[in-house]
This record gives C-alpha cells, structure tokens and sequence, in this order.
C-alpha cells in the first residue's frame, strides 16, 4: 500500500512539475469561463446609430433624447439624405438608421398618428432583430408615457427594414463566420505542421544549410497551402451562392483578391507557431486552441463586439478573422467597393508583414 501511495504522490510531483499541465488544468478552464461568461449574451448596448430628423421638432427630440440616455444605442452621426443611409451602413460602424418623417409632430397632432422609419443592417440578423426591438420598445415606452400625460391616444408606427438580408437568414451570418475559421485552421494548422515536421525528422536542419534563403524555404513550404486553401475558399463561396443561395453583390474579383490575402495571413501565422514549436503534437494543440476559440468568441462571427468588456474589444482588434469577416460581408453582403474595406485590407497586409518578419528572423538564428 505505501508503494502505491508513493507511487500517487510521485505523479502529483511529476504533474506539478510541468508548467504546460499546470496552464492546461486550471488556466485554460479559467479563461474559457471567462471568455463564455462575458461573451455570451443576449442583451446590447453602445449601438452605434444614425438619425434622419426631417422634422425636427419637440416630440422628435425627446424621443431622440429617450434613445439616446438608454444604455443602449450611441449616436455616431446626423444625416441629412436618405442617400447617406446605405454609405452610413457600408461603413460597417452603422448599424441601425432611424427616420423620422416631415411634420411629425403636427401629423401626431392632427391625425393621431406618426410613422418612423426603423433601418437595421441585418448582415448580423439576431443582433439586427434585437436593435430593432429594443428601438420599438423605447419608441412605445415614450408614447405610452406622451398618452397617459396628454389624454390622448395617438400612435407611433415603427416601420421597420432589414437591409442586406430582408429574410433574417442565419446561413447569411454563418458562411462568412466559417469560412474565415475553416481557412485560419486549415491554413495555420497545415503550415505549422508541416514545418514543425521537418523539424522532427531532422530535415530543416538540411533545409537550413542549404543554398536557399530562410525567405525562400518559407515560401516554397506555404505556395502549396495558398493554392490549396484557394480552392477550399472557392468551394465554400459557391456553396454558398448555389446551395444557401448568398448573395455577392460585390465585385467577385476583389471578394477573391481578399481571400488570398487572408490566406496568406493565416499561413504566416501558422509559420510564426511553427517558429515557436518544435513537435507536431505542440503546433497542433496550439492552432486548435489559440486560433478555433478566439475565431468564434472574439472576432464578431457570431457575438457582437460591441457588447464585450473594453479589454475584449482591444484583444478583437488582433484577431485577423474579425477583419477578415468584416470584409466578406461588405463585399457579399452590402456589395462595398474596395473604397470601404481598405483599412481592413491594410490591417491584414500589416499583420501578414509583422508574422513573416519574425519568422525569418527566428530562422535566421536557427542558422546562426
């Protein structure tokens, strides 16, 4: 029995001993919790709005007013055209626009009703659907309040538009999501494999005497995967179109030209992990884990970002599938123009050049 306890007590050493079990045991469940506690929620607020006033009057503002001083909606900018509305929303920070009509309040006065118009960029349709009702709701609450003060009975008609995915089809939210996950795993997991292989059996160290360049073995390992993962973003974007049946009113062209880039981002990053592992079995845990969960909870594929704490939204910024996913829907979705996704394309090329850069340097040392 003593051989048997010590036998317990050695491997409780031999477990604390390891700091990657340590991290694996009691950090990765901390984090998932915290990550699924403050992620996961159905409620909104910090919406980033647009207004259209065409009447400009007192009942206009205070419900304007009772709007704004919830916690849910910011106002971002005042329109003066119906034409800026789809330029407001292809900017990707709109997400609703609310119209008021002329002479609101006099129609109010004289006829007993009023109508405003309700605008919500269902590119995101469950987030869309709540913008939009908890608008109604405050419009309601207001008028509930104006009837019983006033003795009245008017109404306030919402009129509400989806735009981009009248439907509210969740597949419109999901193909962009998945393709932007299929092709980090694939691409990352691939290429940090199939380095992290070469390192196993002892031929990256021939690789690395050879005439090539440390630029040029990067290369020559990842022009096969760009390929390859070319084809899978093809395939997944004409499933889309002919079997969910998304559209791209975009420029198809410039929807490719962005897959490579993301592509090549996704591949440098998986080099990067590649440069920091020296097993297969350590590249692989760490494209699952460090890429599969943040791709689905921190990049907007399926929580809205603006309903993250403050420090979650930072770590966001860093995540290239957020960027990545933001383009495809402007592109299919809203059919945007290279004018409208150029900072996120420039945020792409910035971060495929910050992976590569350090890459090569960690196989220069290798040859050093």
């Amino acid at each position: 029995m003593k051989q048997f306890t010590g036998f317990i007590i050695k491997e409780f050493y031999h477990i604390f001993r390891d700091t990657r079990t340590i991290i694996i045991l009691f950090g990765i469940p901390v984090v998932q919790l915290l990550l699924f506690g403050y992620v996961i929620t159905n409620e909104i607020k910090d919406v980033k709005i647009a207004i259209y006033d065409q009447s400009k009057d007192v009942v206009t503002s205070k419900i304007i007013q009772k709007i704004l001083s919830s916690d849910y909606f910011i106002l971002e900018k005042n329109i003066n055209s119906i034409k800026e509305i789809d330029k407001s929303f292809k900017s990707g920070t709109i997400k609703e626009v609310i119209v008021f009509e002329p002479d609101f309040a006099k129609k109010l006065d004289k006829n007993g009703i009023a109508n405003v118009q309700v605008i919500a960029d269902a590119s995101e349709p469950n987030t869309a659907n709540i913008i939009v009702n908890y608008t109604s709701a405050i419009v309601n609450d207001y008028l509930r309040d104006y009837n019983s003060v006033n003795k009245t009975n008017f109404q306030i008609i919402p009129e509400v538009r989806m735009l981009y995915n009248p439907g509210l089809k969740g597949v419109f939210l999901f193909v962009p999501g998945i393709m932007a996950m299929l092709l980090m795993l694939i691409s990352a997991l691939m290429t940090s494999i199939s380095i992290t292989r070469e390192k196993e059996l002892g031929t990256m160290e021939v690789l690395l005497v050879s005439p090539l360049k440390p630029f040029q073995i990067i290369i020559g390992k990842v022009m096969p995967y760009i390929l390859l993962s070319f084809i899978n973003s093809v395939v997944i974007i004409l499933m889309g179109i002919f079997i969910f049946g998304i559209p791209v009113h975009g420029n198809m062209i410039l929807l490719l030209a962005e897959c490579i880039l993301y592509i090549i981002t996704a591949l440098s990053l998986g080099i990067l992990i590649s440069s920091i592992t020296d097993s297969q079995q350590v590249a692989m845990m760490l494209s699952l884990v460090a890429l599969m969960l943040p791709t689905i909870l921190l990049s907007g594929f399926i929580f809205p970002i603006e309903n993250m704490p403050l420090i979650l939204q930072w770590l966001c910024q860093i995540m290239p599938p957020k960027w990545f996913i933001t383009i495809i829907k402007n592109i299919m979705l809203k059919g945007s123009g290279f004018e409208f996704v150029w900072k996120e394309t420039l945020v792409l090329v910035a971060m495929t050049s910050v992976f590569i850069l350090i890459s090569v340097k960690k196989f220069k040392r290798r040859l050093e």
